[in-house]
């Protein structure tokens, strides 16, 4: 199987800003990995190259900087078959454009086929293509929203309803942007519990967070990132300690482990 994600002396440049430089990093399937790093470190910059948003420059001897799947050329709804993201914006934005965000559960689940944010007039919806959206429902313990707005669910019940809607073309790898952002200590962990079990389905994750608590037990890999630049990259055990944490986030952290996830306080 060819990786997930290769990126290749990469270098990203944005107006007169290099956010990465010489960036190199190999994702392979089912490599469940967590790229990691405090804000303003190019996270959301490395998300963009992956949905293609972003290019990086191209190399000076020919290597494609980035490929996906092996491919460094993509058509980007071909891309979203295979590549599932959900990102902080998708969440705040979904719908609001053409709908006020009343999207019922199963239509934005559904539209994740048919590359829109809702399901609208001139779309053609086969009997087939609903039950593949009650079934990526299912998958995330969704089911029962299906019939209401997006606008009036919990944070933790759109992030489902989205992650169902990245799920329904049965992507290789989900790319997953701080997930549980606002949601209360007892939501967030049931809601990664519930990814848990999409990782130990197959599905590859790349979790890009500056949570140390969202990193689940199944990820065995982090990537840390400071400036634009990869700070480690190895095994989760040797990736959060005090000291490399404390070196990229620029204080004294304690760092705790229970139930095979970590936790962090300040020191």
């Amino acid at each position: 199987m060819e990786p997930v994600l290769e990126l290749r002396n990469a270098t990203l440049v944005r107006g007169r800003t290099r956010v990465f430089e010489n960036l190199s990093l190999i994702v392979e399937q089912r490599e469940h990995t967590a790229v990691l790093g405090p804000n303003g470190a190019g996270k959301s910059s490395f998300i963009r190259m992956l949905t293609l948003d972003d290019r990086p420059r191209a190399t000076d001897n020919g290597t494609p900087p980035l490929r996906l799947f092996g491919r460094a050329s993509w058509d980007v709804s071909e891309l979203r078959a295979r590549l599932g993201v959900v990102t902080g914006d998708l969440d705040s934005g979904f719908g609001l454009g053409t709908s006020g965000g009343r999207v019922c559960g199963l239509d934005v689940t559904l539209s994740g086929l048919l590359g829109s944010h809702g399901v609208f007039s001139h779309h053609e919806v086969t009997g087939a293509m609903r039950d593949r959206a009650r079934d990526a429902l299912a998958r995330v313990e969704a089911l029962h929203l299906g019939g209401r707005p997006l606008n009036e669910l919990s944070a933790g019940e759109r992030r489902r309803v989205l992650i169902a809607r990245a799920l329904i073309t049965k992507p290789d790898a989900l790319v997953l942007d701080e997930p549980t952002a606002g949601l209360d200590p007892v939501a967030r962990h049931r809601f990664m519990e519930s990814i848990r079990r999409l990782a130990r389905e197959g599905t590859t994750l790349i979790l890009v967070t500056h949570h140390i608590d969202e990193i689940i037990p199944e990820i065995k890999r982090v990537v840390l990132l400071k400036g634009g630049q990869m700070a480690f990259d190895g095994r989760a055990e040797d990736a959060l300690t005090s000291e490399r944490l404390e070196s990229v986030f620029g204080g004294p952290v304690v760092v705790e482990r229970s139930g095979g996830y970590y936790h962090v306080r300040p020191r």
